[in-house]
Parts: structure tokens; sequence; C-alpha cells
């Protein structure tokens, strides 16, 4: 084999490499790509199905109940429009409570139920996701009522 003929063999060989580990990288990547929705847009469909997501807004007034296990808490997120019920086996943030922002992360069952993985609570009094309080300013504006 000509000197020609082995470096092109090598450079194949590394671009095949290269384009392997681009392919794992972006494969890892997407399977921790977590997106944002409101629970107007839960309601809508336009979650994934199967899938984490992350929903944002506010923690329904008179909402929370805790099991007897004291683990598992049920509680409901609203962007003032719409309400999801969401569960939690966990301990919860300390500032997480009724009537203030609260992103959760986990996957819609095909109940309605979102059941979390993580609760995200704010951190201080003027906090709340931005996309949260553009859904609440938008449900606000249209004089949307709150449904389930």
């Amino acid at each position: 084999m000509k000197a020609r003929n082995k470096r092109l063999a090598l450079v194949a060989g590394g671009i095949v490499l290269l384009g392997a580990a681009v392919a794992l990288v972006l494969s890892a990547f997407q399977q921790n790509l977590v997106f944002f929705h409101t629970p107007s847009e839960v309601y809508e469909g336009k979650a994934p199905a199967g899938r984490a997501f992350r929903i944002g807004g506010m923690v329904e007034e008179g909402s929370i109940r805790r099991e007897a296990d004291g683990l598992t808490v049920s509680f409901a997120i609203t962007d003032t429009a719409r309400i999801i019920p969401v569960s939690y086996r966990g301990t919860l943030p300390d500032l997480f409570q009724e009537g203030k922002g609260a992103v959760v992360q986990g996957t819609l069952g095909a109940d309605g139920r979102f059941t979390a993985t993580e609760v995200l609570a704010k951190h201080d009094e003027n906090y709340m996701p931005v996309e949260a309080q553009y859904a609440i300013d938008q449900a606000h504006k249209a004089g949307m009522t709150v449904q389930q």
C-alpha cells in the first residue's frame, strides 16, 4: 500500500470516528433535553407524551395534600387559566408553599396527573420563572377563568 493510500485510509477512519463521537454526543444531549410548558399548554396537548418535561406556575391554594407515609404529596399547579394535578414522592423544598411559584419536572400520565421527579420552589418573594409569569399575564389579558 502506498503512503498516499495509507494517509487517505487514516483520514477516512478519523472522519468516521469523529462522526460517531458527534452522533453519541447529540444523542445524549437529546435524551437530557427537558422543555418547559405551562398548564394551559399541557391541557392543549402541546406537551410531549411519554417524555419528561417541566411545568411551571403557581401552587394552587388549598391543593397540598400529604399522604400517611409522609413522603408522598399531591398538589396542583396553575397558570390561572388551567390546573394540572401533580403527585410527588420525596422531600419538598423549604420554600414550597401554596400561592407561590414552582416548577416541577416529570411526566404526564394518561389520566392527566403529572408525576413529578423534581420540585423547584421560588427563592425569594419576587421569583417566578419568566415563562410562568408570561403565561399568567397572557391568561389575565385573555380574561380566562380557571378550569380543570
